[in-house]
């Protein structure tokens, strides 16, 4: 798809709604170091506030006056729960490991280090439950990492369409790898 002209500077803030502000706001401005910048009334029913997430870009939360947590918005021990998260990026290994050392020092839960391919990550949650994640780019992405993702995708997509078409589901990662394989060779072959 081409590009008809949108221009990307990074991400400007994600929001989530908070049970209890008081715990969001100590979380985020003395365990995560990061200043209160901002907060927006939303009429009668509660707040909108902001901490600065670095180079511009703010994490803020909704908190609704008189109201309890909908169910659906308690933390589960569940892969769909623990995937949608907010990431943070680390310039060095040093820092990844200072990152660690001191969330550990006060009091959060962290992950072991995780390696994902050109990443290296740590995993906590906040006060509400939310999943977090510091992570260190292990290299620089190319042009053949993005034609890699066209092709997995690609590859999961198809596999998809015919599963759903069968009325079947899609089983295992094997099946959309060995897809794929087809796709670079027809790839490989076509150039």
């Amino acid at each position: 798809m081409a590009n008809e002209g949108f221009e990307y500077l990074g991400v400007n803030h994600v929001a989530l709604v908070c049970r209890d502000m008081k715990e969001t706001v100590d979380f985020y401005t003395n365990v995560l170091e990061m200043p209160l910048v901002k907060t927006i009334q939303l009429g009668d029913r509660g707040q909108h506030f902001f901490f600065d997430a670095g180079k511009g870009a703010t994490i803020a939360f909704f908190y609704y006056i008189g109201t309890d947590r909908p169910e659906k918005f308690i933390p589960e021990d569940h892969y769909f729960y623990s995937a949608t998260h907010t990431a943070w990026g680390v310039d060095n290994p040093e820092q990844l490991k200072l990152w660690k050392e001191t969330l550990e020092k006060r009091g959060v839960t962290v992950s072991p280090f995780t390696r994902h391919e050109i990443l290296e990550s740590i995993y906590f949650r906040d006060p509400n439950g939310y999943p977090l994640e510091v992570t260190l780019r292990l290299r620089d992405m190319h042009m053949l990492d993005a034609k890699d993702a066209e092709m997995t995708l690609e590859a999961a997509m198809q596999l998809e369409d015919e599963s759903r078409a069968g009325k079947e589901r899609l089983r295992d990662i094997d099946t959309v790898w060995r897809r794929k394989a087809k796709l670079v060779e027809e790839y490989i072959t076509a150039e």
